[in-house]
Parts: C-alpha cells; sequence; structure tokens
C-alpha cells in the first residue's frame, strides 16, 4: 500500500493506491502512476509526468515533465503481456522523454542503471539495456533490443537501430544514424550519408579518469582493426598476440566477440 508519510503529492495527482513510495518522494501537480509502481527514496516527480505500470525507479532521481515512463513497447506483436521498467538511482530524465516497457520475446524489461542523464525527448525503446553514467542528448532515440554500455554518449538527435550496442566510453555525434556495434572507446560521427570511426574517445576518456597511456593503447590497438588490412578476425587474433593480459584489448575482444550486426568499419583519424 501507498504510505503518505512524508510524502509531497499534488492533490491533483492521480496515484494508484497500491503504489510503493520510498520517504520523501515529490509527486508534482497532473502526475498519473499507475498499477505496480515502486518510486525510491528523495525522488521528484515533476509536472504532467507519468509512469504508467509495471516501473520501478531508484532513489534520488528527478523525473522532468511531460516524460513518460512504463508504458507499453512501441512493437506490432506486443499481445499486453506483463513487462516491466527497472530504473536505478541518481538519472535524471528530462522533458517529454519516453521510456518504454520490454517485450516478452526480448526478454521481458528495459533497464536503465544509475547516474544517467536523459535529456529532453529522448526514446528508450522496449528491451534496452542502459548501463552507468550514459548521457543521451536531446532527441536521441534507441530503437529496440539496444544496449549501451557505461559512460557512452550519444549525441543530439542520433538514432540508434535495433538490436545494436554501443561500447563503454565511446561517442557517438549528432544527427548519426548508427546501424552496426560501436567499439568501447570509440568516437564516431555522421558525414552527409555516410558515418565513420574518428579514432579513440580521448576527450570523454580523460574527462572519466582514464590514463594517457590507456588511450595511446587503444589508439594503437585501433590501428589494427581499423588500418592494417585485416579482416576482423585476424585482427583479433593480432590483438590477442600483441597484447596479452591487456585490459584494453580484452575489453575490446569481448566486445567484438558478442556483435551480431558487426562492427562499424569505415575510418577516418588521426595518423
Amino acid at each position: 500500500m501507498m504510505s503518505t508519510e512524508n510524502q509531497n503529492i499534488h492533490p491533483t495527482a492521480v496515484v494508484d493506491p497500491e503504489v510503493r513510495l520510498g520517504k520523501e518522494v515529490s509527486i508534482g501537480a497532473y502526475v498519473m502512476i499507475g498499477k505496480n509502481v515502486t518510486i525510491g527514496d528523495y525522488t521528484s516527480v515533476m509536472h504532467h509526468a507519468v509512469i504508467d505500470k509495471n516501473a520501478t525507479i531508484g532513489s534520488h532521481c528527478k523525473i522532468f515533465p511531460f516524460s513518460s515512463i512504463g508504458t507499453d513497447p512501441q512493437d506490432i506483436t506486443f499481445k499486453d503481456e506483463a513487462t516491466f521498467v527497472e530504473i536505478g538511482d541518481h538519472n535524471t530524465i528530462r522533458e517529454f522523454v519516453t521510456i518504454n516497457r520490454g517485450t516478452a520475446k526480448g526478454g521481458g524489461t528495459t533497464r536503465i542503471g544509475n547516474h544517467n542523464f536523459i535529456m529532453a525527448y529522448s526514446h528508450i525503446a522496449h528491451d534496452c539495456q542502459v548501463g552507468n553514467h550514459v548521457i543521451l542528448t536531446n532527441g536521441a532515440t534507441l530503437a529496440g533490443h539496444v544496449e549501451i554500455e557505461d559512460n557512452a554518449v550519444v549525441g543530439a538527435f542520433s538514432s540508434v537501430h535495433q538490436f545494436t550496442r554501443v561500447g563503454r566510453n565511446a561517442y557517438i555525434g549528432g544527427y548519426t544514424i548508427v546501424l552496426q556495434d560501436i567499439l568501447p572507446f570509440a568516437k564516431v560521427s555522421q558525414s552527409r550519408d555516410t558515418y565513420f570511426f574518428y579514432g579513440p574517445n580521448s576527450i570523454g576518456m580523460m574527462r572519466n579518469g582514464i590514463s594517457r597511456e590507456f588511450i595511446k593503447n587503444v589508439k594503437d590497438i585501433f590501428k589494427i582493426i581499423y588500418r592494417a588490412d585485416l579482416n576482423t578476425s585476424q585482427a583479433v587474433e593480432r590483438l590477442q598476440s600483441e597484447y596479452p593480459a591487456s585490459e584494453e584489448a580484452d575489453t575490446i575482444i569481448a566486445f567484438i566477440s558478442k556483435t551480431k550486426r558487426g562492427i562499424l568499419k569505415n575510418y577516418k583519424f588521426d595518423s
């Protein structure tokens, strides 16, 4: 049952009586919260936001006006199965963001980790798996079943194709259409009708406390993958030989080993 103790619930809010609220949760004017929703301590749900159903939201989150969480997936095969959204702690979800529940065929749950910054008008579709410290810039769109690893940035109005993966610490420039997996630590942007790999996301990596030596090793690894006239399997074999027990190489090799859509191979980057 919902507890109103230490709650700030606006009288115009419509909140299901079975909603589970942590301490000092704030619910603004005209908010609508449906069945089977849990909201953690100190989270703020601002006016006109909707949390439809089957959603778990952690503590210290800020959910801005007109955002929509836990609505049905935009999948024509969806038959009103019981599916879910799970959102961690310390997330900022800005205006008009949409986050759909999962589908039965896709695992049933859309998941978002901790400390993410999801800017206005971004869309996270069914069964997406978003890590920690991820930034989705205004209008970024994740199609169904997309995976975004920790510390990645998806630029404004960029679209990520369904079942595509974006590796940790990767950066995708604005207005980019991502059709294949983006390697960890990579920097990618679109130029006219083609998008290119531009080398390591050096600035983003440094901002996240990654050493210059690590970044240099990543750049050398990328040269083997992109500029050594090797196919992907040959490049992986060379990395395994030249970089034994290397976190940089191991991370990239492990990511490649799980790819289903292939990795982006177009490139433009400084020598």
